[in-house]
């Protein structure tokens, strides 16, 4: 089995392209959702976040309000940085976690959704193949202003709290253009899919354990054949 790094930028169109893997039967691990679960009440990265952050940023639930933490991190680089500090390695051991599912499920290959897959570049050295979902900067912008109702300032602000796309587009194998419309991009990620199923990295791991599993069945099968003579 191997890994897929699949990235982009902030309202550049991920989920999407997500979506058609998924409809594909892909194995998918969306970073964005154990992030979540990762800070809910009661945990660990939630409590050391609370300490430093203060109760400010709480809903009356006890979660964690995203857009109240959200506004602090984007303006502030520093605070940014500790909050990946405490969140990262809680969700890098369930990911862990996940990617041992899918393997033994028996899975060719398996995606990894990190949205700053390229900005923390430490797992980029695990994934065979990196994917970044690209639209061009001015869709990017406009985009973002719509979906989260965002002034102009406050859109360039989060935009540029990531790399730039372009950067990111150089650092890729696969590019997946998101800047036209929805059918454009399915027909580039049904491309993807096909590449990556054709694949033949890891075959001869995969027929060694293959024989393997095959030989032992069959040991198995003998020593029952001879015991029950």
């Amino acid at each position: 089995m191997f890994l897929v790094g699949l990235s982009g930028g902030i309202a550049s169109g991920k989920s999407t392209v997500v979506a058609v893997l998924q409809e594909l039967g892909c194995a998918v691990i969306d970073a964005d959702v154990i992030a979540r679960e990762v800070v809910q009440p009661h945990s660990k990265a939630h409590r050391r976040i609370v300490r430093c952050f203060g109760t400010e940023i709480l809903l009356e639930n006890g979660e964690i309000n995203r857009e109240a933490l959200g506004n602090i991190i984007f303006s502030q680089p520093e605070k940014r940085q500790l909050l990946n500090r405490i969140t990262h390695p809680e969700i890098q051991k369930e990911m862990l976690k996940q990617i041992l599912k899918y393997f033994l499920l028996g899975y060719r290959y398996v995606i990894l959704d990190i949205p700053l897959l390229f900005e923390t570049n430490r797992l980029t050295k695990f994934m065979k193949y990196t994917v970044l979902v690209y639209c061009d900067p001015p869709t990017q912008l406009s985009r973002l202003m719509k979906r989260n109702g965002l002034s102009r300032a406050q859109a360039e602000a989060r935009v540029a709290s990531q790399l730039p796309l372009d950067e990111k587009r150089r650092l890729a194998t696969h590019v997946i253009d998101n800047s036209g419309d929805r059918e454009s991009t399915r027909r580039q990620v049904l491309r993807l899919h096909a590449c990556l199923e054709d694949s033949l990295d890891f075959l001869w791991a995969r027929l060694v354990l293959g024989t393997a599993v095959v030989g032992f069945g069959g040991l198995v099968y003998l020593l029952l054949q001879h015991f029950s003579s």
